[in-house]
């Protein structure tokens, strides 16, 4: 299916805005309500819309701190790719795992509350990751630019 314009308004109004009501969406975008609802219904079962979320402050969670670690496999077979990719994703701290193409196999971005924080989850999860040749950490001393929302 393609996405017309209205499909369009309506993906970046709830990606900024997923609680808005859909009397207030209908609204934003010019469609009755019953119009409306069944575009985002059809948006979420063809799978253009994954889920709804509630974006929590890291600041008030406890986890200020931001790292990114690059990491190199000592190998690039499939067993190792899959080996790693499974212990990776049980890291509560890891928000996200990403395969590259480049000077690193994997960049993970990890939170901690704080440098002492990042030394136990590096020393309790990281260093027993499997296949791993060498790892690079860099903390983020500030975000200047953040969304979720995709370009829509």
């Amino acid at each position: 299916m393609s996405l017309d314009s209205n499909d369009r308004r309506l993906l970046t109004i709830l990606q900024k805005r997923g609680r808005i009501s859909n009397a207030d969406l209908a609204d934003e975008i010019n469609l009755s309500a019953s119009a409306c609802h069944r575009r985002v219904q059809r948006l979420e079962a063809e799978g253009y819309i994954k889920g709804y979320v509630a974006l929590l402050d890291a600041r008030k969670m406890g986890v200020p701190a931001t790292i990114f670690v690059e990491i190199t496999l000592n190998t690039q077979a499939d067993e190792v790719l899959e080996s790693f990719e499974k212990a990776v994703a049980r890291i509560p701290d890891v928000l996200e795992c990403h395969l590259t193409a480049g000077s690193a196999d994997y960049i993970l971005k990890v939170v901690a509350e704080d440098t002492e924080d990042f030394a136990r989850i590096h020393r309790q999860y990281l260093t027993r990751l499997p296949g791993v040749a060498k790892m690079q950490s860099s903390f983020a001393l500030r975000t200047v630019f953040k969304t979720t929302a995709l370009p829509v």
